[in-house]
């Protein structure tokens, strides 16, 4: 009986320390998800504190109407209207998204709800290996056979300019389409196809009326996650929009972007300076656009569709 009691007082002493431990570990890892969440709150804050900073300080040269309103980019002369650089990044990013998204949700549509089961096994790995292709093998494709087919084809004069980006970025946003989307159409229930197949609708009918809008908040935000990527990509751009400090006046005209500009000049302006200052409310407003992306992304994921 003794020898009992003490057995049963080692195991309790036991589980009361096991049970200690795991309470310091469950704190432990508390604690350690508190503070990088913290680090990174503190790095993003500080990164568009600084940018921001930075960035404003243009305006002490150069007002706000010039900057957002005009088109006469040229520091030698003090003179940093970022109106043609605005314009090209939304030019590319709306008509890349007119182009890949379609395309994007009608491979989704057709790998949800058409595809055989072993080309979805195939195709899902293979539209995740398309996301992560560089940037610049996309740009490189696009100059060797993109520019050689708009100069013959449409008689260009180089074939650089805002169709030549767009194809590139449309190619670059589609596995993003597609794969989000893709997800949103299999979370529909098939209740719903079910009984409107019940009420005598055709496929169709079904995936129009009935499918895409239950899916339809998946759905936009692929596309704005798509828009965020277009509107944020660098090298592609960089290397197909003919970097002109110049509006465009056609599809076929070369011009820049807010990010092709950046790394066009980032090497040649000194910190402090105008010019460099006004490379940094480029990179500013392209956080806020990012931020406004971002707001979308919320308002689709939390918004109910009523079917």
């Amino acid at each position: 009986m003794e020898r009992v009691m003490k057995t049963d007082g080692k195991a309790s002493r036991q589980g009361n320390g096991g049970h200690a431990r795991r309470i310091f570990y469950d704190r432990c890892g508390r604690y350690l998800f508190i503070a990088s969440a913290c680090l990174m709150t503190l790095i993003i804050f500080s990164i568009i504190f600084f940018v921001g900073r930075q960035g404003l300080m243009t305006l002490s040269d150069v007002s706000l109407t010039e900057f957002f309103f005009s088109g006469d980019w040229n520091p030698s002369a003090k003179k940093f209207g970022a109106l043609a650089f605005i314009m090209g990044s939304l030019e590319t990013t709306l008509l890349s998204v007119l182009i890949g998204a379609p395309l994007g949700l009608l491979g989704a549509i057709f790998l949800a709800k058409l595809a055989p089961m072993g080309l979805k096994r195939i195709m899902r790995p293979a539209v995740d290996l398309y996301v992560a292709i560089p940037s610049v093998v996309y740009g490189y494709v696009g100059l060797t056979l993109f520019i050689p087919f708009l100069r013959k084809t449409f008689a260009t004069p180089t074939g650089f300019g805002v169709l030549a980006a767009s194809l590139v970025l449309a190619i670059m946003i589609m596995p993003t389409i597609l794969s989000i989307s893709t997800d949103a159409l299999n979370a529909v229930p098939h209740t719903l196809e079910e009984a409107s197949y019940a009420l005598g609708a055709t496929w169709w009918q079904t995936m129009y009326h009935v499918v895409l809008p239950a899916a339809i908040p998946g759905v936009m935000t692929s596309i704005v996650l798509a828009m965020a990527r277009a509107v944020g990509e660098t090298m592609a751009v960089q290397m197909l929009i003919g970097n002109t400090p110049q509006i465009a006046t056609s599809l076929f005209s070369p011009t820049a972007t807010l990010t092709s500009n950046i790394v066009v000049e980032m090497g040649n302006t000194p910190f402090g300076s105008a010019w460099g200052n006004a490379l940094f409310l480029m990179a500013f407003v392209l956080l806020i656009i990012s931020l406004g992306m971002i707001l979308l992304i919320r308002y689709f994921t939390g918004k109910k569709v009523a079917v």
